[in-house]
């Protein structure tokens, strides 16, 4: 009778063994913030097919699946897979070939960074990115006589950290041909004794830009890929690029297609009446790994150049109230023909004069539309009248866009004006999400740098003491949310990824700290310690 349990005993723990199910991946003993919508924990989870099929204890998900690829994750934290709401990714990797100008403390040293540059590469043409004068002690735009000394032959086009002026010498003037008498609506052209300083703001840069030799496609294949080498390096496992052509679109599709490219990329296509009429014409586009459901839309300039449009003058310059890089007309009609389509639209608006028009627009074409999901990038001063009306558009936001122009933002538009500026937690407090990003490679690419921002509101010197208004400082939880399931919900794929739950994609990171507990100076040194997309580490 003994044996015959025991064989039975047996028998019972076979069928039990035979019954696991298989998967691609299983992760174990892992400190798990799910970010679903009760914001619970999990220690395990199961990949098949490139999506999580189960989330739970590690014992129940032992108990239940069975995989040659079990990793141990050793209590460490894991995340979704963190979502770039705002940024440009092609452009990053191009900068990648370029002269990098990020942390310049003056103009000298602008200067000698592109003869140390040239000295290396002897280009024909020189593009360079990342100056800011605010940063300089004599913080007033720089002039070209320089470079024009120092490269008479050779045209130089660096482009300031916001990527709304660019600092041009005379013979990249001279492609366009470009004089003291040359004018472009929605620009402006800074001169200084009837000479021009080379420096172009907003659409003016085009007088030049639009003569600038194109990206070979082998150049622009390298700086893709560069791109996601980055990205993925820091966690990231979707993209907002905001502002692409066709071409761009069609190479990130064909690189994802051929499984070159395994970054996901939601594709803000540029709003000009080319890509309008190609896109609206053949309707959503969208895969596993690109979604092509939008028009990005420029309202005004950038604040640290003074583009941005202001309703009063700047605090800083009596009787300028920045720029309209598209005039009233455009923007409602081209609203008008989106809010058509099935098509989102997303509009740069810095100013509160810019964030107004495009509310009250954004308003009037969608009447009678629910659930179009509208966003307003940036969002940066917004009069307190108009906070409300973010009732139903999306605040898309950059946190380190505030601790990098705490410094000198007040400066431009006073006192008052700046209580609506970088207000995270009011936009928050309206729409009741909002989507998190970089700007990158405006801003860095480390979004452990923005969920810092969010957070703390300090700069890496944990300067000002306190944060900076901290009344408009996010949560852990929100400011986690808004870089994961609520960029998600912004883009329409909600369903699909932005939280560790059963039927979305497998898109997860491993980090060496809690960021939702630890010291908040430790989170910019927190580490990615790997990436997965679809379940595979990249």
């Amino acid at each position: 009778m003994k044996k015959l349990l025991s064989i039975l005993a047996i028998l019972v723990l076979f069928s039990c063994e035979e019954q696991k199910q298989q998967a691609d991946l299983i992760v174990t003993n892992a400190n798990i913030y799910t970010v679903d919508e009760a914001f619970s924990k999990a220690e395990a989870f199961a990949v098949k097919d490139g999506k999580f099929v189960a989330v739970g204890t590690s014992e129940a998900i032992l108990s239940s699946y069975e995989s040659d690829s079990i990793v141990d994750a050793k209590e460490q934290v894991i995340t979704p897979g963190l979502i770039d709401a705002h940024c440009h990714f092609l452009n990053l990797g191009l900068g990648l070939n370029q002269v990098d100008l990020m942390g310049t403390k003056s103009y000298e040293e602008v200067v000698q960074r592109v003869v140390d540059f040239q000295k290396e590469k002897n280009l024909e043409y020189i593009l360079g990115r990342g100056w800011d004068q605010n940063d300089w002690e004599d913080k007033s735009f720089p002039n070209k006589a320089k470079l024009d000394t120092l490269f008479p032959d050779t045209p130089i086009a660096l482009t300031r950290v916001d990527g709304h002026a660019i600092l041009a010498n005379q013979a990249a003037l001279d492609l366009g041909k470009v004089n003291i008498d040359s004018k472009i609506d929605g620009g402006e052209l800074l001169a200084e004794n009837d000479k021009l300083t080379g420096v172009l703001i907003d659409n003016a840069e085009s007088l030049v830009m639009n003569y600038w030799p194109i990206s070979t496609k082998k150049e622009a294949i390298k700086a893709l890929l560069d791109a996601q080498d980055k990205c993925f390096g820091l966690g990231l496992t979707t993209v907002n690029d905001a502002g692409l052509s066709i071409e761009a679109i069609n190479l990130i599709d064909s690189l994802q297609q051929s499984g070159d490219l395994k970054m996901r990329v939601y594709a803000m296509a540029s709003a000009t009446q080319k890509n309008l009429d190609y896109f609206i014409g053949r309707g959503i586009i969208k895969t596993d790994y690109l979604n092509v459901c939008s028009f990005k839309f420029y309202a005004d300039g950038a604040l640290g150049s003074r583009g941005a449009m202001l309703r009063d003058p700047y605090s800083d310059k009596p009787g300028h109230f920045g720029l309209l890089v598209n005039d009233i007309k455009t923007l409602k009609e081209t609203a008008q023909r989106i809010a058509n389509s099935e098509y989102q639209m997303n509009t740069h608006a810095i100013g509160d004069s810019a964030n107004h028009a495009v509310l009250d627009t954004y308003k009037e074409v969608l009447n009678g539309k629910p659930n179009r999901r509208w966003k307003i990038e940036h969002a940066q001063i917004v009069s307190q009248e108009d906070f409300p009306k973010f009732n139903d558009i999306i605040p898309s936001v950059q946190p380190t866009h505030a601790t990098s122009d705490m410094y000198w933002a007040e400066d431009r538009v006073g006192a008052e004006r700046i209580k609506g500026a970088y207000a995270f937690k009011d936009l928050l407090n309206q729409y009741g999400k909002v989507a998190l990003g970089t700007d990158f490679p405006v801003e860095r690419v480390n979004p452990m740098l923005t969920f810092y921002a969010a957070v703390a509101r300090q700069d890496l010197e944990q300067y000002p003491d306190g944060g900076f208004q901290m009344e408009n400082a996010l949560s852990r939880e929100e400011a986690l949310r808004g870089m994961t399931i609520w960029a998600a919900y912004s883009n329409f794929e909600d369903h699909e990824k932005g939280s560790i739950e059963v039927g979305k994609f497998a898109d997860f990171i491993i980090l060496d700290k809690d960021i939702v507990t630890v010291e908040a100076v430790d989170i910019p040194n927190t580490k990615v310690v790997e990436t997965y997309v679809g379940g595979e580490k990249q």
